[in-house]
């Protein structure tokens, strides 16, 4: 029997699959430790960014968004409304789209 045979078929993704597929919410949140204090108020904006773009970033990937060109604002803002994040403005789309280039 060829080897091909023994090797048990792979879970469609988002692009193979005849549905949606959908998307696995973490079972409890991480719970969340206090920021560090006196730092400005930019570092703080900056860094809570950072997280949101992480997040949506790896919700796109989940959903079968593996392309920055593909995760267009209205994509990465109905993702967002998907896993109960505010709606990311424009700064963070483009965020979430740097994340996708260049931690490929």
């Amino acid at each position: 029997m060829p080897a091909a045979a023994l090797k048990p078929k792979p879970q469609p993704t988002q692009s193979t699959a005849k549905r949606p597929v959908l998307l696995e919410m973490p079972c409890a949140p991480v719970e969340k430790r206090p920021l560090p204090p006196g730092r400005p108020r930019e570092w703080y904006v900056t860094h809570n960014r950072r997280l949101k773009a992480m997040r949506l970033a790896i919700a796109l990937l989940d959903s079968g968004v593996y392309l920055p060109n593909q995760a267009r604002n209205e994509t990465i803002r109905s993702t967002a409304e998907l896993i109960g994040v505010h709606p990311p403005s424009d700064t963070t789309c483009h965020m979430v789209r740097a994340f996708m280039r260049y931690n490929r």
